[in-house]
């Protein structure tokens, strides 16, 4: 089976749904032209534990875990089945690679993993789990965790994950049509060419080489996701979506590591 793509959203604020731009425009595209998944497996950062925890649901909850937005927002639900089935496999996968791990069998749906699954998917028909993040690991160790997920593109799941290039709440502007912010700019473009660089050490050390590193993720889980999926992506250079930039300083990359993608650099070089 060739191997299933691996994708990485900026999922931006809840409001998106309302508002959805040339991002939701995006998104709605990728939905409708990437091979169907089988099952989806979101990597969200709006879930953290001390340890890696994989939801065995059957039937996801839509969570609404925010608040101040507007009331048409609450309405929304993404009534997908669960991926139960798909749990113990990634239990195994996680446990061969030395990477402890539980179940959970009552856990939601995120709006880091809803959100940006309403518009790839409405009709909500695809299987989809989650899997948590740990806020007080670093970046290497996401990048385990994705490698250690990468033989699930050969059993036509989609790993989905959602984050933010940018998550400085500071930087923001809630005006509809703010320009971007130039540190948000410049820290998204240094991310996308050390990404087509291949130089992974470098966006490891990100909060210390980027432009604004330290200042673009005060807090890393947004930033986590991302190199959960460079490591499911491995030996592969992702093709970027350029981003919109909403309200200012949250910049909209989505990455897409994709075997057709890479078969159209091939022909073109």
């Amino acid at each position: 089976m060739p191997l299933h793509p691996v994708l990485f959203v900026s999922h931006g604020a809840p409001d998106l749904l309302l508002h959805p731009g040339r991002t939701g425009a995006l998104w709605a595209e990728l939905g409708q032209t990437l091979p169907r998944p089988r099952a989806i497996l979101a990597v969200s950062a709006h879930w953290g534990s001390s340890r890696p925890v994989v939801s065995a649901t059957p039937k996801p909850e839509t969570l609404h875990d925010f608040s101040g937005f507007p009331a048409a927002l609450y309405q929304q639900r993404h009534e997908a089945p669960g991926a139960p089935d798909l749990a113990p496999r990634v239990q195994d996968l996680l446990s061969s690679a030395g990477l402890p791990i539980d179940i959970d069998h009552r856990r939601g749906l995120d709006h880091g993993a809803w959100v940006p699954l309403q518009l790839l998917y409405p009709a909500a028909d695809i299987p989809v789990t989650q899997l948590s993040l740990q806020p007080a690991a670093g970046p290497e160790w996401h990048l385990r965790l994705g490698e250690a997920l990468a033989p699930l593109r050969q059993e036509g799941v989609l790993i989905l994950a959602s984050g933010a290039i940018t998550h400085n709440f500071g930087w923001l502007s809630w005006s509809a049509d703010a320009p971007p912010y130039g540190p948000a700019r410049e820290f998204s473009d240094w991310v996308a060419a050390r990404i087509t660089a291949g130089e992974r050490h470098a966006l490891l050390d990100y909060r210390r080489l980027a432009p604004h590193g330290s200042s673009a993720h005060p807090t890393e889980e947004h930033l986590h996701p991302l190199f959960v999926a460079l490591g499911a992506g491995k030996n592969q250079t992702p093709r970027r979506y350029t981003p919109e930039f909403i309200y200012g300083g949250l910049a909209m990359d989505v990455y897409l590591w994709d075997t057709a993608h890479d078969e159209a650099n091939q022909q073109v070089s």
